[in-house]
């Protein structure tokens, strides 16, 4: 009655083995996260942008020169405001935005402000001043990858 079994029951195991295998990579699959965008052709107005965090991809978004040229951009860019500069104002802005497939910064937002309005703004006037970026890929395809960056006024 054994012998009939004999040739099951590796096929058996090595189905297991594959099937938990799929399971493991199933998982270890970060979900992108969406966003809600206002689509004027949608019945409701809306549709979603679908994107990466910014460590979950396999290739992330690069600035032409790399974080030194990124670094110079914003230093060259950033322009402090007259009033907070008079005022000796100074702050930290925490922006969030999006690298789009085609390298195009999207989706500009404060994530953290620095208590000043104008210092906020110009946080943002200077990323969205950006160049296209080198996209980020998952599974070797170009992705939508969300970045936060810390932009400092310092007198």
């Amino acid at each position: 009655m054994m012998r009939q079994y004999k040739h099951i029951l590796p096929l058996f195991v090595l189905s297991a083995l594959i099937l938990s295998a799929i399971e493991a990579t199933a998982q270890t699959r970060p979900r992108a996260s969406r966003i809600g965008v206002v689509n004027p052709m949608s019945p409701d107005h809306t549709s979603y942008l679908e994107f990466y965090e910014f460590e979950q991809v396999d290739v992330q978004p690069s600035f032409p020169g790399g974080e030194r040229g990124l670094v110079k951009f914003v230093n060259n860019t950033r322009e402090y405001p007259y009033n907070e500069y008079v005022a000796r104002q100074q702050g930290r802005v925490l922006c969030s935005f999006i690298i789009l497939t085609d390298g195009q910064v999207s989706h500009v937002k404060v994530l953290r402000s620095s208590g000043h309005e104008a210092l906020d703004n110009e946080a943002v006037r200077v990323i969205k001043k950006m160049p296209r970026w080198e996209a980020g890929k998952m599974w070797n395809t170009k992705v939508n990858v969300r970045c936060i960056l810390p932009i400092a006024f310092r007198l």
